[in-house]
This record gives structure tokens, C-alpha cells and sequence, in this order.
């Protein structure tokens, strides 16, 4: 008869005890089971000698008994070759009972296991460690000037230290008049063509992502057939490789989904049979996919994350290869896919204003870094995701929505300035919100009397706050811009001018899209992934190089110290 022939003990929960004519493998050091046979749970058993009192065998030899948890399970050899239907049921009804007591048991411990911290064990030596660590590795502070050390690697006017050399994009905040260097309104290129020009030419009609991503990588405005061309190209590629969402972006799925970004783009990694290719087509075309399923690894890591962490539904929608980018994310963040036309755009224009910010920005210079030791494309993106998702880099626009939300608590009249200025400035004095002394969203660490991107956001975003029904909500952002400025002014020392920048308004669009805040700085990632691309291309075809800078070393030597003697 056909029946169980192993108890596997140990907890797999993909590997059931069944009455099949699968067999489990046997584990090592067990023996062999067959059916029929004599079966006991707990106290009360079946004895031998039923095997003989219900079809007439003559030998009962002893049992060998296992033990599952507080449930048993006894199985014998029996010469009989045709056993009733319903013992054989009965016993594999037992042994499926007490498997899965042993394993949910054996789940149990093993969760237990991997959520007890191994850190917390060595708790107390890392607080003695950390205390040894910060006392030997201070440097006193005034040796930076006397070195001439230009710290973040910018001056002390915050003009950066000259790296290298890029035609890819340009920002300007300064001018020259009458020979001398002042502050200008701000300006943003993106080989050569002012990103205000870039939006004015879609007259709403046409989107802008794919279209500026053609021009950074490639370097020229595509005509009709060649952006046609490209963004075909990009559908194309907007797609995983098989079961990827599931054996990869639903296995432990992250609140913070930059690191879950991250985790996908490096296994990734492990499906490119071209990955060991250094040729430049081969790295242009890495580029060109990972900026097509960007949005893909972003939405489904933040479903994962809302179905397994928060309780919610899962939504895994495929893309339309006949939309846009910027629809498609909509599309297949939305559990019904729909969106307007104003949405749509809106997110287009955020995507191209966070495409590309010159080579000096964090995430960039990391872009450069990476790429000049010789690594593959998946890794230089992962090192350029790790610089993005630090909170001074990309996760600027969540800590702006923050503060407004405690402004709102605070002052709840939009259009009172007094009361507006006065916590502000409280703000600037450390006496309100996270008492860090910064009104987010202001000031750049290159323009001076505007940031581009910011002014081009206001206009949109006016837009959809009447839309969305949030004009009151667009005012507090209205009158801090406004007054920040000269809260700031007044009690700081400033060397330049200080405004609103792109992150501002961004928190705010997003949050009138339904884009959970989760999302804010993936999206930023979405983006700019373009611009790390092309970047990488630029390092590729003109460097072969390692980037090592020198740093001033201050060590005093020492002569070594046998162990018995310190």
C-alpha cells in the first residue's frame, strides 16, 4: 500500500508528510518506516495486536516509536499486504498532525532565533569599544585650516574643489559683473539646453523623461523617430526575469526600500550572463535596463513592504508598454491604475528636474568613484543608491514634510506671518521641531538667490493643490517660503543668498499624488539613476583612471609595546 515511508525531522515547510507516492528523502541516521502500522497519540495508542485482529496476521514484532513534541507517532514493518483504507488514513492523518506540531515548533525556534539581536549580546564591550574608538580617532579641528584641508571638499565660500571635468549638465548661481563673481538667479543645463526650455517644448502634450534621458546618455535631443525608437527600447526592458518578485523583492521586505532598491539592483547582478563584459555597449545597455525596471523594483518593494509589515493589500501590476514612465508608476502604485492626465505630468516634471545635478553631488561623485576602480555597472548603482539614501543627500524632502506638519500644530493660520516668523524662528534658535537650528527645504549648497528646479516646481505644484483641494495646505508653504529667508537672514551669518530648493515642494507633490512617503527618495532614485548613468558613460569613454585623493596624515609614530608590558 501506498503510504509514509520517512518523518522528516526537521522543519521544512515545503516538505509535508503525505500519503502520496512522493517519498521525502529519508533523513540521515533514521530508519526505515512502512505502512501499515500501529499508531498511538499521547496516552492512548493502538496496540500491536490490532494489525492481527483486523485482517489476521500472526506476527506483531515490537514497535519503534517517535517522538514528535508532546504527540507520538509509532510505525512498524507488518507482513500484511492489504490494509483497510481507513487505518491507512487514520495513521496519515496522525503523522501529518504531529509534523506539523514539530515544525511550527521548530518554525518557532527558529524565528526566535533570528529575531533575538546577536548584538545585543556584546552590548555592554560596544559601548566600552565605541568610547575607546571616538577618544583615538578625534582630530582637533584647527588643524583643518592650518593643512588647508577643504572639508565636504568645498571651500569656505561652499565653492567645491574642481574634481574633474563633465559636459553632461551645468548649474549656475553665480555671475560675473564688472569683474566681480555675484549671486545670480539660478540656472540648470542639461547638455546645453536650459531645463526650462526643456519643459516649455513639451507644451503639455508630450512627457519629458524619456526624452531628457536620451539627451543625457546619448548627449543630443532625439528627433520623432529616434525618441520613438528609445523609448520602445526602454518598454522593452521594463521587465524582471522570472519569479524575481518573488524569490527576491517579497523575501524580507524593508521599511527603509532604498536598501530593498538596493538589494534588487545587486541580484540583479546574478541574471546577467554579460556581467564580466567591460565594453562600452555592454555597460550603455546595462544602463539603459536598469533605468527601465527602476520603477518596477521601487513600487512592487514598497507593496512587498505594506503587505508583509503594514497589513495591507498587495498590488503587483504589471507596466503598459504604451505608457510613459511616469504613468506607468502611477499605474502600478494605485490598486485600481487610474490617474489623471495633471497627475501624470506633475511627476513627469519631478522626475526631470531630479534627473541630473552636475558631477559634484554625493551620489555622483560616488558614480565617479566607483566606476574608475573598474567595478560593473550593478555595483556602482548600488553605491550610488547606499550615498543617495543618506538623510543630507536624498532624504531631504521627508524631513520638510515633517516640519510642516509640526508648523501646521503650531500655527494655524497660514497667512498670520507674525506668527509664522516667530516660529520660525524658533526653528533657526533650536527651540522647535527636532532642535537642529534648520528650516528645511531652505538653502543649497550651490545656488544662492534660487534653485531652478524649485521655481519651475511652484507653478505645478499651485496647479494640482487646486486640483487635489489642498490650496490652504499650499499657502503654509507659500508664506515660509516668503518668510524663511529673512528669519534666517537675521539671525545666521550667511555668505550668500538663501531660497527654496527642489525639495520644498517635492514632499508636498508627492503627498498630494498618494505616493507614500516610504516612496520619496526611490522616486528620487528613479530618477537620478539617469544621470548616474550617464555619468558612468562619461568616466568610461574619457578616464581610465582610479580616482584617490590624498589625505594629510597627522599620526605620530610610536614604538611598539610588548603584550606583558601594557
Amino acid at each position: 500500500p501506498r503510504g509514509v515511508e520517512d518523518a522528516a525531522p526537521y522543519s521544512v515547510a515545503t516538505r509535508k508528510l503525505s500519503c502520496c507516492r512522493k517519498r521525502p528523502r529519508r533523513p540521515e541516521g533514521w530508519p526505515p518506516y512502512k505502512l501499515p502500522a500501529t499508531a498511538f497519540v499521547g496516552e492512548g495508542y493502538i496496540p500491536p495486536g490490532t494489525c492481527a485482529a483486523v485482517c489476521g496476521a500472526s506476527r506483531t514484532p515490537p514497535p519503534t516509536t517517535l517522538s514528535f513534541c508532546s504527540q507520538k507517532l509509532c510505525l512498524t514493518d507488518c507482513p500484511i499486504s492489504m490494509y483497510n483504507r481507513f487505518m491507512r488514513y487514520t495513521i496519515c492523518r496522525i503523522a501529518r498532525r504531529c509534523y506539523k506540531v514539530f515544525t511550527t515548533h521548530g518554525q518557532e525556534r527558529e524565528r526566535e532565533a533570528v529575531t533575538m539581536s546577536d548584538y545585543a549580546a556584546i552590548e555592554k564591550e560596544a559601548r566600552i569599544f565605541t568610547e575607546e574608538c571616538v577618544t583615538n580617532n578625534r582630530i582637533d579641528p584647527t588643524l583643518f585650516a592650518q593643512y588647508d584641508i577643504k572639508r565636504g571638499l568645498r571651500d569656505k565660500n561652499g565653492k567645491g574643489v574642481l574634481a574633474g571635468i563633465t559636459n553632461i549638465s551645468r548649474i549656475d548661481a553665480f555671475e560675473e559683473r564688472d569683474g566681480q563673481k555675484v549671486p545670480c538667479e539660478g540656472k540648470l543645463w542639461y547638455r546645453g539646453y536650459n531645463v526650462y526650455d526643456l519643459i516649455r517644448g513639451l507644451r503639455g502634450k508630450r512627457y519629458a523623461f524619456e526624452g531628457a534621458a536620451y539627451l543625457l546618455l546619448l548627449g543630443d535631443l532625439p528627433n520623432k523617430e529616434q525618441l520613438e525608437s528609445f523609448t520602445a527600447c526602454l518598454a522593452k526592458c521594463r521587465d524582471l526575469p522570472t519569479n524575481f518578485v518573488r524569490d527576491v523583492i517579497m523575501k524580507a521586505p524593508s521599511h527603509d526600500l532604498m536598501n530593498s532598491l538596493t538589494r534588487s539592483v545587486l541580484t540583479l547582478a546574478s541574471y546577467d550572463d554579460d556581467i564580466g563584459k567591460t565594453d562600452l555597449q555592454t555597460q550603455l545597455e546595462q544602463c539603459i535596463k536598469l533605468i527601465s525596471v527602476f520603477p518596477m523594483l521601487a513600487v512592487y518593494g514598497y507593496h512587498a513592504y505594506n503587505y508583509y509589515e503594514c497589513g495591507g493589500s498587495m498590488y503587483i501590476h504589471r507596466p503598459d508598454p504604451s505608457l510613459s514612465t511616469a504613468e506607468n508608476l502611477l499605474k502600478m502604485l494605485r490598486p485600481d491604475q487610474k490617474y489623471t492626465d495633471l497627475e501624470a505630468h506633475v511627476l513627469d516634471i519631478a522626475l526631470l528636474l531630479h534627473m541630473e545635478h552636475g558631477g559634484g553631488n554625493n551620489s555622483t561623485f560616488t558614480t565617479r568613484v566607483v566606476t574608475s576602480s573598474g567595478s560593473d555597472t550593478y555595483s556602482v548603482i548600488a553605491a550610488a543608491l547606499s550615498s543617495l539614501k543618506g538623510p543630507k543627500h536624498g532624504g531631504a524632502n521627508i524631513k520638510v514634510m515633517q516640519m510642516m506638519d509640526d508648523i501646521r500644530a503650531h500655527v494655524t493660520d497660514p497667512l498670520d506671518e507674525e506668527a509664522m516668523a516667530d516660529y520660525l524662528g524658533r526653528i533657526v534658535d533650536r527651540q522647535a521641531f527636532d532642535q537642529k537650528g534648520l528650516i528645511y527645504g531652505m538653502g543649497h549648497a550651490v545656488y544662492s538667490l534660487s534653485d531652478p528646479r524649485a521655481v519651475v516646481f511652484k507653478s505645478f505644484v499651485h496647479q494640482l493643490a487646486d486640483a487635489k483641494g489642498r490650496s490652504r495646505d499650499f499657502e503654509y508653504y507659500n508664506t515660509i517660503e516668503r518668510l524663511a529667508p529673512q528669519v534666517i537672514a537675521e539671525k545666521r551669518h550667511i555668505y550668500k543668498g538663501v531660497s527654496t530648493n527642489v525639495d520644498f515642494y517635492s514632499g508636498f507633490v508627492y503627498d498630494m499624488l498618494g505616493i507614500p512617503v516610504e516612496l520619496y527618495t526611490p522616486i528620487f532614485a528613479v530618477a537620478r539613476i539617469v544621470g548616474w548613468s550617464a555619468h558612468r558613460m562619461e568616466e568610461l569613454v574619457n578616464v581610465d583612471k582610479i580616482i584617490r585623493p590624498a589625505y594629510q596624515s597627522i599620526m605620530q609614530t610610536r614604538e611598539y609595546v610588548p603584550l606583558e608590558e601594557r
